[in-house]
């Protein structure tokens, strides 16, 4: 009995030492590290990106007021045109002939007008003729007044053949006025950038002023029209200098002003956003109407700041209780040693030092590493706010 109770003693004692030697080989196969990146010194651009559309300053779109069919096109696209030139003509067959009808009108009404000032002309000189009779007493009352009506209806004829004779003139007018608008013409100097007709196509004035050409007046002044969300929106200036590139020319930056900020918001599925313009220079003619534009926009600048990595920022250590203060963790003394910041601008990778016990140079933690005795390293994400 003694011996099979000094058998399970020695037994016992061999799994316990066992067991506290796995236990102590565990504990110590791992050793925490943090993974960190020193503050520097340098240049900070705060931005707000955005995408837009390369558009003319101005277009001017070239319509007909007129109805009937296009007989001839003298532009096409691209082609550049100058204030007044011929761009196309609608045939003119059916206004010729409506002015030929008012020409005819108006010598039809001038000819009523002269057979009625004709006529006024002998019913006055019989209206006289009369009344000096009856003062004599030698015609009858009855014959005066059938004088006296014969001339106010002479009169009264003669304004109705005047009157028809100005509407003629009108007429005429207005058949030598749409003959005219068949000659459709450019009413710039500039550049055609679209064209909507071709030759034998019928195009309707009845209920709007359809299309045939748009014009841009000047392709060397150009803007960017693009929109800002509303939380950006009151970041941007007008006189903002901006920097934009284009999928043609990647490897190109263009540089603009802010011109305008337009107060119409944009709502697109409860996204509000600004449309923002900006003007820009375009003599090099690289850049073509509705190229799309990456736009950012230079809030701020700073030169010669101490700059946390945002990285830093974001990381709080494990169990650590929360703080409204914002701050960053540094090694001090072989401990982590959180230090509180006030912070300014930031360009989304590094964020300008305001106050604070920090230095350049001086590294700051931004994860943690866990070391494994292999050698091996398992980087843990930075804990988030």
């Amino acid at each position: 009995m003694k011996k099979n109770k000094k058998l399970l003693i020695i037994l016992a004692i061999a799994v316990m030492a066992v067991l506290a030697g796995i236990i102590i080989a565990f504990s110590g196969s791992k050793k925490i590290q943090f993974k960190t990146a020193k503050i520097q010194k340098g240049e900070i651009t705060q931005t707000v990106r955005a995408t837009g559309n390369v558009n003319p300053v101005t277009t001017i779109i070239v319509g007909t007021r007129v109805s009937g069919t296009i007989v001839a096109l003298y532009a096409d696209y691209n082609s550049k045109v100058k204030k007044g030139q011929l761009i196309a003509q609608i045939d003119s067959t059916p206004f010729e002939n409506e002015l030929k009808q008012a020409e005819a009108e108006l010598l039809n009404t001038k000819a009523t007008l002269f057979k009625a000032e004709v006529t006024l002309k002998d019913a006055e000189r019989t209206l006289k003729r009369k009344q000096e009779l009856f003062k004599r007493d030698l015609i009858a009352r009855s014959e005066l007044d059938d004088a006296e009506t014969a001339y106010n209806t002479a009169r009264a004829q003669y304004e109705i053949a005047l009157a028809q004779v100005k509407k003629a003139e009108a007429g005429l007018r207005q058949a030598k006025t749409n003959l005219g608008y068949t000659r459709i013409v450019s009413p710039v100097d500039g550049v055609v950038i679209a064209k909507n007709v071709e030759v034998g196509q019928t195009v309707a004035a009845s209920f709007q002023t359809p299309t045939l050409f748009t014009i841009a007046p000047d392709l060397t002044k150009m803007q960017v029209d693009t929109n800002v969300d509303e939380a950006d929106i009151s970041k941007i200036k007008t006189g903002m200098e901006v920097n934009f590139t284009v999928d043609a020319y990647p490897d190109k930056k263009f540089k603009g002003i802010v011109s305008q900020i337009r107060l119409s918001p944009t709502v697109t599925q409860n996204v509000v956003t600004y449309n923002v313009v900006i003007s820009f220079d375009n003599s090099h003619l690289l850049l073509k109407p509705g190229m799309t534009a990456n736009v950012t926009f230079v809030v701020n600048s700073k030169e010669n700041v101490i700059k946390i990595p945002n990285s830093a920022l974001r990381f709080r250590m494990p169990d650590s209780p929360p703080s409204k203060q914002q701050g960053v963790w540094v090694i001090r003394g072989g401990k982590p040693v959180r230090i509180n910041v006030k912070t300014g601008i930031s360009d989304g990778e590094w964020t300008e030092l305001i106050e604070g016990d920090l230095k350049e140079g001086e590294e700051v933690i931004i994860e943690i590493a866990t070391k494994k005795q292999d050698g091996a390293t398992t980087a843990r994400p930075p804990v988030r706010f």
